[in-house]
Formats: C-alpha cells, structure tokens, sequence
C-alpha cells in the first residue's frame, strides 16, 4: 500500500470512528436518563462536578451512577446492567464484594474502623504475607502511591544516595519522583503536572523498558538508590519483557550496589504471589497496592532482610523525629480483617486459575475479530488483565506504548462496548477477568468487541 492508499484509508477510519462516537453517544443518553439528570450538568458540591476528577475522563457522555455492583457486573441507577471487565481499575480485581471480604467488613465493622494499635488478624496477616510474596518483612499503607513514596524513602537512606530510576511509560500511582518522562531522548517532567515547581529529572533517571545498554549506563555513576519498575508496563498500552531483561535488571542493579524495587499493583494478576512469585525475581523491595484488600483502601510494602537490617541500623543512627511516613489511617483493623480474607480465601490458586483460563479465552477470542477484520491491532496480556491495542505489536518500550496510544478510536470503542452491555477500563482498553467472571460474559465481550471491529474494518 503506497502513502496515498494509506492517507486514504486513515481518513476513511477518522471519518468512522467520528460517526462511530456520535451515534454511540446518543445512544448512551437515551439509555440513560435519571444518570444525565443526576450528573449530567455536574454533583452539586463538587469542584468539577464530580467527587475525583478522573471521574470525568471516562469517554462516555457523562459518569455512569452506580446504583450496585456485585461480583462481575454493575448496575447503574437507570437498571442497564454492564459486565464490569474495569473491575474498578484493578482495585476490585477479584470482583466488587468478595464474599469473605464482605463478611470481614460486617464483623469488623462493629468492633471499631480505626484505633492505631494492632488487632487479632493482624497477628495473622504478618505471616499470610510472607507466605504469599516471599519478602520476610512488612509494613501496611493505605495506597501503593504512599507504598511505593515510603520504599523510596528507605532506599535513599540505606544507601545514601539521591536519586533514583524508572523505565519510561511506567506507572506508580502518583509518586513524584516517577512523573518523568523521554522526550525525543531526553529527559522531561511529564506535561500537566499541577502545581509541581521542581525538575524531578534532576533526581530521576530514567531509560527504555527492555534497553539494558540504557540501564547499564545509567547505573554506571553509583548515584542510583533504586531502581522502581512494574514487571510489565502498564500505564499505556502493555509492554512485555524481553527475554532476559529481568535477569539483566536484576545483574547489573546488585553489581551497582542499586536497591530493586518491583511495583505489583497492576501485575498481580498474574498468579499468586505475583509475576514476582511466577517468575522467581528477586526484588529488595515489593510494593502492592489496590486488590490486596478487596476493594477497601490498603496496601503493602515488604524488604528483604538485607533491606531490613539496614534499615534498622540506619533508625538506630539517625537523629530522633519524624521520618516523614506513615498515615494515621494506615494499618487499621479494617483493612487488616479485609486484607487477611482476601489472602486467606479470595487470592487462591483456585481462583487464579479460573481468572488465567477465562483470560485466555478472552485473548484468544479478541485475536480473532481483529484478524477477521484485518485491523492492524493486537492483544497483549499478563495473567488475567489483557489489553487490545489499536496498533502492529508486541511493543517494546514506553515510547512505543505512547505512540500505540489512539485516544479518539479507543474513545469510540470504550463508549459502543458500554452501549452492548460491557464496561471496560477508561484508560488504555484494559479488561481484567475476576473469580466472579463467567464464560458467557466473557463471550458477551468478544461479540461486542466483534460487532465495534466490523464497523471500523477499512
């Protein structure tokens, strides 16, 4: 196909994609009157109209109103039922109320939310810990955001260095010192950043994901405290690894004398454990955030013994005061009863196992309508989350995961699957399968993803 036949055909999918969105949106409206005139024009209240604001970046028309949300499926207050494949972007990835979770909550509940001392499944959930993610050594926050800003923290003090390392395209929920970003190869804070007055590339590095040349230069000088990563990028469309680069990350940060941290808080949902556990890597420091608790706001942090003796020794030196972490909210008995059920009973081989086969039919299934519609697009997956990207794949950095990135197409396909009864993420087409998901909603999905790809086939 010659640039003429390729600027044409790219016109005629624009042009579809514009029919696409609006005829969608009508749709969605019709279907949903009491949500319009409820938020429509905004909450009373809120700045922006809404209580978050990325509430207002899902793609459709206006916010859905939840009415409930059981299992793996959302009710909003106009009765349309959605098989929820967003599964609240991870932090209901096991489903939205796990019974045991639920029964945890209720007799909690009674027994007082929040009182800075430990309860009696927190002397259970220390070794629940360490069983499930290998680390010996734990400590509780509230999000993987504050996890992964106190594991940071540490590793600059233990090693005395200022600055650390990600890979570009990465996520780490909020963490400023991660808002980086390659810009025509150089380092940049990424745009947007509200009210952010420092070069956070003057203690941030920051290189390809899969580039261990990249890496090995970088880590070269010994200024680097940590290197922070997700296993698999996932912040814009998936990257796997290449074969070998968790080896070389792993070599070269320990002959550098550079702490390793690995963020979990999407990639959990490869097994129990982790891709961490599944792939035998061997993190000085484990952040998880999101589903460790069910839905109720929690996350984990662990260090090796290594990491732990040192740090002891550094809290024994320093100066007396506050170091600067923790949360009042943190390590309360709620999220300690919602955390132990979680472990104890939701995050199962068993379950697992149902997620990863129901996951794999999903991809295989979406594979499918892209091929028989000859879209130039692919399917990437990690465990029970899987993605369509709107581009030629496998991806291989951040870069290419940016330029993969088709806002208004993957706006239109977001806004039609939720119009045939299927929700899935608002940000970069991820679709997580639960315990609770069935076949036939995994099916629903791949029909409705079907029917979307005929009518964007150029």
């Amino acid at each position: 196909m010659d640039m003429a036949d390729n600027s044409a055909a790219g016109a005629a999918l624009d042009r579809k994609v514009r029919e696409l969105r609006k005829r969608e949106a009508e749709t969605f409206r019709r279907a949903r009157p009491k949500s319009e005139a409820a938020i429509g024009n905004g909450i009373a209240g809120f700045f922006g109209g809404v209580p978050m604001h990325w509430m207002t970046d899902w793609p459709t028309p206006f916010p859905i109103v939840v009415d409930r949300a059981r299992g793996a499926t959302i009710v909003d207050i106009d009765g349309n039922r959605l098989d929820d494949f967003c599964l609240g972007d991870t932090g209901s990835m096991f489903g939205h109320s796990p019974p045991p979770v639920a029964r945890a909550i209720r007799r909690q509940a009674g027994r007082g939310l929040t009182y800075m001392l430990p309860s009696e499944d927190a002397l259970a959930l220390g070794a629940l810990l360490v069983e499930r993610f290998g680390l010996p050594h734990w400590q509780i926050a509230t999000t993987a955001t504050d996890a992964n800003r106190f594991a940071l923290r540490v590793a600059r003090a233990i090693t005395g260095r200022p600055k650390i390392l990600v890979f570009n395209g990465c996520y780490h929920g909020s963490v400023d010192e991660t808002m980086v970003r390659l810009v025509d190869g150089r380092p940049a804070n990424r745009p947007g950043l509200a009210g952010e007055f420092r070069d956070l590339t003057r203690n941030t590095k920051i290189v390809e994901f899969n580039d261990l040349a990249a890496l090995e230069a970088a880590l070269a000088e010994g200024d680097v405290a940590c290197v922070i990563t997700e296993p698999v990028l996932t912040n814009s469309c998936m990257v796997l690894p290449d074969p070998g680069f968790h080896d070389g990350l792993r070599r070269l940060t320990r002959d550098t004398g550079t702490l390793l941290l690995i963020d979990e808080t999407h990639t959990v949902s490869t097994a129990v454990g982790g891709y961490t556990r599944r792939h035998g890597l061997e993190p000085d420091l484990f952040v998880l955030g999101k589903p460790v608790a069910g839905g109720v706001p929690a996350s984990i942090w662990g260090m090796s013994d290594e990491v732990a003796a040192r740090y002891r020794a550094y809290n024994l030196a320093k100066e007396p005061g506050y170091s600067g972490m923790g949360t009042t909210l943190s390590a309360n008995p709620l999220q300690f009863a919602a955390m132990r059920a979680t472990l104890e009973e939701v995050m199962t081989e068993a379950n697992y196992a149902h997620m990863d086969a129901l996951a794999a039919r999903l991809t295989a299934g979406l594979s499918r309508a892209i091929e028989a519609n000859a879209l130039p697009w692919h399917v990437a997956r990690v465990g029970a989350r899987v993605e369509f990207i709107c581009a030629p794949g496998p991806l291989r950095n951040g870069s290419e995961a940016e330029a993969a990135h088709r806002p208004d197409l993957e706006a239109a396909i977001h806004v039609a699957l939720v119009n045939r009864g299927v929700l899935i993420a608002p940000f970069h087409n991820m679709m997580l399968v639960s315990p609770a998901t069935t076949r036939r909603q995994v099916d629903r999905l791949v029909a409705a993803f079907g029917e979307v790809a005929e009518m964007l086939a150029v």
